[in-house]
């Protein structure tokens, strides 16, 4: 698969603890990226955070360990396509931040051993 120079970044705020049939709303986000045939999908927990259904912040520590972690899922894609994926994805999202912001693709590359 080829990506222009200049693509697009899709960034997914979550909850860990959001869900969509019974499984997490990530896993099924990336699932479906995959399925679009977008050119990837990456999925990182935060180690702390708050956003806006609470002002009471999220941490990973082990005296009090958070179920609920702040989730940031990117895909990397053309603008066209990413748009077309939110279209989907969006009325599956509850609570969270999405946006969309320009890069510069340098490389995109299989390993082809």
């Amino acid at each position: 698969m080829q990506l222009p120079e200049e693509g697009y970044l899709l960034r997914i705020f979550i909850g860990e603890a959001d869900k969509h049939e019974h499984k997490p709303l990530y896993e099924w986000i990336v699932l479906q990226a995959r399925e679009q045939g977008l050119a990837g999908a990456t999925v990182l927990r935060g180690m702390m955070g708050f956003g806006a259904n609470t002002r009471v912040i999220q941490t990973f520590k082990i005296e009090r360990l958070s179920e609920d972690l702040p989730m940031v899922v990117e895909v990397v894609d053309t603008k066209e396509k990413l748009e077309t994926f939110l279209e989907l994805i969006d009325p599956h999202i509850k609570a969270g931040l999405v946006t969309l912001e320009k890069a510069q693709i340098k490389f995109y590359r299989a390993d082809k051993t």
